[in-house]
């Protein structure tokens, strides 16, 4: 029987589909489903999830204590019965081992109903401590093995004494004794054995809901919903978030990239683990003074955790708490995850498994939420995608040699053996890319085009195919952190040569990177002529190890899964075809995931490449849709077919580059600037067709005429000023997602040919070929064809649905191209534009419909 629920706390009365939203919400949480549910933009789709979801959440909480509080009085029942029938002589012809037997086993059952019980209340009274800012009395819990990395880098630490004060300088840099085939003495090693003391400080995971988005504006103004909900005294929520967002040492923030800052992080804990060593009596090596940071104190850190669980803050708010009580954000968020009940966080710490891990994440058991989901295929594929270049090889293999040349004395023969295993594979990769290394560098021939290979065909290519790529990775990377030491070496040896040259005390060994130095000092020319020497010099001053150990990541997936674009004399890039392969993960481990956003549409194509292809049976799928609050005259979706002069509107790319078709469309923008007194945005199909249209609009003064109509304007960062504007755009870009266009800001939108994607991209011809191979066919059309059309339809909805943000807004929606007509187009629009959209195959009536909603003058021109 399907559960679900009559009333929802909501802030105001809610509109109907909101209702039905929150009650199908309701219903696939209780039920464990996958849910796909498409609310347009302006429907307040926020505040349904919120309600829906956390009514749910209250109603599983209060179930809980309700099972917990009845099994607890059948065991005492069951135990009073127990005990009084071993009071009394037993009538029966049973043994007394078997009495005594029930009767101990009543007696354990009942002591673990009472610990549970016990367990849930203390929970309770933790968090209504927190609730009401009482400082908690139990010591902060320290920090598991896989999240806390200043940990591993403090235990990795070698304490040499024979050396000298320069070389107990470098003692951070080196590698540690690396013990692969001994697990459980890694794991001891990391873990500690004090573990099973602090196991009563680990604190339980509570049943919570993830909620993830795209963007850290977008989670910014859900947890505003949240604010206003009436949930929000009540729900202990945390938002997380990078070091970039959350950090406020501005030493470190100054830093500006997300991995000099990461790495800044990281060595400041590992400073302040060595002095916590040094005040319990542990020898500190010579030295000056590491500094550490002020701000990541245990009792500070623990206050402001207790602060973020009672009041709901965005992350503004949280920099500003953190500021207040000198306390991290970062590290006090990464706290607060067990004992909340809503998690906000950006995609990729929860769609990516190691940062999943790293942050402490736990999908178990726990309801997602993936809001602005519309290319959540897109997502997946570009987050588990990696590319390398040339110079960052060379980089890479450069750095690498000089680390183990300058510690080859201090280097455990294991270390070392991994290292050219290293090497070895960097340097299969720049052969495969056109560096010969090896050979004469005067022998070597330039190729140039891309190249596709199977992940196998690769490795065989590169000649690394005897190479444990797996082993490597996760015995290695992992556990040494060769990335982050070669990081830290390369920062504090760059400008002595260390960035620019290998160097090698042994001929043979210069003689075997003589091919790769030259490749090297090819591509550092090449870069410098196009970039700059300054720029160049501040790329390749960098360390790339952390991009070479993600792409040998890369290759550990499934020879099916993914492919090898191989571009000569350029780059190489690991091309993920499948992700289902990692969204499967999260389908399983979690109790039920929702899916929503906007526009969801084609529903039939998502499921099948994301959810069927992860293993998801239709009967765990729930969907729903609803279609907008605005009242139908509100909107006028119109598709021309041709434009004033009678030009047949067909932008297909062999025929938008022609002067007849651009002069038409400048004809079409100024006799719609004509009737439309709020602003229009016209968006282009590419940055380069619209760059080519403008330019040509300057030459024959089209432009100069538009701009006596209306302001003209390619940037829409100062809405303010935009009221009454004409605003070019490009679909994809900045202004199709995320920026609202409503009211006056944007009466009509106008959608100038269909952006198809680049059918000759070698990387989109393969992600078709695979999935014509592994998906089936339906409506005689090919998966790799439906693909096409799809990512052309979702990008057209998301930008015409910038302009209608609320119910009482209104626009018109122009689609220019004869193409849009076609039954199986307009099919993929929204349901609420489908079905209010009208043809012309002359632009005469269409005009005259513009026109005619102009009056009354108080609604303006209703629907544009």
């Amino acid at each position: 029987m399907e559960k679900g629920r009559d009333r929802f706390p909501f802030p105001y009365q809610p509109y109907d589909i909101q209702e039905q939203f929150m009650q199908s919400l309701y219903s696939a949480l209780d039920q464990g489903k996958v849910g796909i549910f498409e609310s347009p933009t302006g429907t307040g789709k926020s505040l349904s999830l919120i309600c829906g979801a956390l009514s749910w959440l209250s109603d599983y909480e209060e179930r809980r204590r309700q099972e917990a509080a009845a099994l607890l009085q059948e065991g005492e029942a069951a135990l009073s019965v127990s005990t009084a029938q071993s009071s009394t002589p037993s009538s029966s012809a049973e043994p007394d081992w078997i009495t005594d037997f029930v009767q101990k086993k009543a007696e354990r059952d009942l002591v673990t109903k009472l610990k549970d019980e016990l367990k849930r209340k203390k929970r309770e009274e933790r968090l209504e401590m927190i609730r009401n800012n009482v400082q908690l009395k139990y010591a902060m819990k320290r920090k598991s093995c896989e999240d806390d990395e200043a940990f591993k880098l403090l235990q990795l630490s070698k304490e040499d004494q024979s050396e000298t004060q320069g070389d107990q300088e470098d003692e951070e840099l080196i590698i540690a004794e690396y013990e692969s085939d001994d697990e459980s003495k890694s794991k001891s090693r990391f873990c500690g054995p004090e573990d099973d003391e602090d196991e009563e400080l680990i604190e339980e995971h509570v049943t919570k809901i993830y909620y993830c988005s795209r963007t850290h504006s977008q989670l910014a103004q859900f947890v505003h919903e949240v604010q206003k909900s009436p949930f929000s005294k009540d729900i202990s929520l945390v938002t997380l978030g990078s070091r970039q967002n959350l950090c406020i040492n501005e030493e470190v923030r100054r830093l500006g990239s997300i991995q000099r800052i990461n790495d800044r992080c990281m060595e400041m804990q590992k400073n302040k683990h060595e002095k916590q060593h040094h005040e319990e009596g542990v020898k500190r090596k010579r030295g000056p003074a590491k500094s550490v940071c002020p701000y990541n104190k245990a009792l500070a850190l623990q206050q402001m955790r207790d602060e973020v669980l009672g009041t709901v803050h965005d992350i503004e708010q949280l920099l500003k708490l953190g500021r207040e009580t000198h306390s991290c954000p970062y590290y006090a968020t990464r706290l607060a995850i067990p004992p909340a009940q809503l998690v906000v966080l950006p995609y990729q710490m929860v769609l990516h498994e190691a940062t999943r891990k790293a942050t402490g994440v736990q999908l178990k058991g726990q309801v997602l939420i993936i809001d602005e989901a519309h290319n959540l295929s897109d997502t997946l594929s570009c987050i588990h995608s990696a590319e390398l270049t040339g110079t960052q090889l060379c980089r890479a293999h450069s750095q690498l040699s000089q680390y183990a040349d300058r510690y080859k004395s201090r280097l455990k023969a294991k270390n070392l053996m991994y290292i050219k295993q290293i090497l070895f594979v960097i340097e299969g990769l720049v052969r495969v890319l056109g560096g010969k290394v090896g050979q004469n560098p005067q022998s070597q021939t330039t190729q140039t085009g891309t190249e596709m290979l199977t992940i196998n065909n690769f490795l065989f290519k590169a000649q690394i195919d005897n190479i444990n790529l797996f082993k490597v990775l996760q015995k290695y990377f992992e556990k040494s952190m060769i990335s982050r030491k070669l990081g830290g070496f390369v920062e504090k040896y760059a400008g002595s040569g260390v960035s620019l040259h290998v160097q090698s005390s042994s001929n043979k060994e210069n003689r075997r990177t003589e091919g790769l130095n030259r490749y090297l000092q090819t591509l550092q020319t090449n870069q410098t002529d196009q970039q700059g020497s300054v720029e160049a010099e501040k790329v390749l001053s960098a360390s790339p190890m952390m991009q070479v150990e993600g792409f040998f990541m890369a290759l550990t997936n499934s020879n099916t899964d993914g492919r090898v674009v191989v571009h000569r004399q350029g780059s190489v890039k690991f091309l993920l075809l499948n992700p289902a392969v990692h969204f499967a993960q999260v389908l399983k481990e979690c109790r039920a995931v929702i899916i929503a956003g906007g526009t969801m549409q084609p529903v039939s194509d998502f499921k099948q490449e994301l959810l069927f292809s992860a293993g998801v049976g239709d009967e765990r799928i729930a969907e729903f849709s609803c279609g907008h609050v605005i009242p139908p005259e509100n909107i006028l979706p119109l598709v021309l077919c041709s434009g004033p002069s009678g030009q047949e509107l067909d932008f297909t790319f062999q025929n938008r580059d022609s002067p007849r078709m651009m002069d038409e469309t400048g004809r079409i923008l100024s006799n719609i600037c004509n009737v439309v007194p709020g602003g229009v945005v016209c968006f282009f199909p590419s940055y380069e067709y619209s760059r080519q249209i403008i330019s040509h609009w300057e030459a024959n003064g089209a432009l100069a005429r538009l701009a006596n109509k209306k302001k003209v304007t390619e940037c829409a960062l100062d809405s303010s000023g935009l009221t009454g504007a004409l605003l070019f755009s490009v679909v994809g870009g900045k202004m199709s997602e995320g920026i609202n266009f409503s009211d006056d800001l944007g009466r009509c939108v106008v959608m100038v040919g269909m952006p198809y994607p680049n059918i000759k991209s070698p990387e989109l011809q393969e992600k078709m070929s695979y999935m014509d191979k592994h998906l089936p066919h339906s409506g005689g059309r090919s998966p790799g064809q439906a693909l096409i059309e799809n990512l052309c339809m979702k990008a057209v909805n998301q930008s015409i649905g910038r302009a209608i943000r609320h119910r009482g807004d209104y626009s018109s929606i122009v689609l220019c191209d004869r193409r849009y007509s076609r039954p199986a187009t307009l099919s993929k629009l929204p349901t609420w534009i489908k079905d209010r959209t009208s043809t012309y195959t002359n632009f005469g009536p269409a005009f005259a419909a513009l026109r005619k909603r102009v009056p009354p003058r108080e609604f303006l021109i209703s629907a544009c």
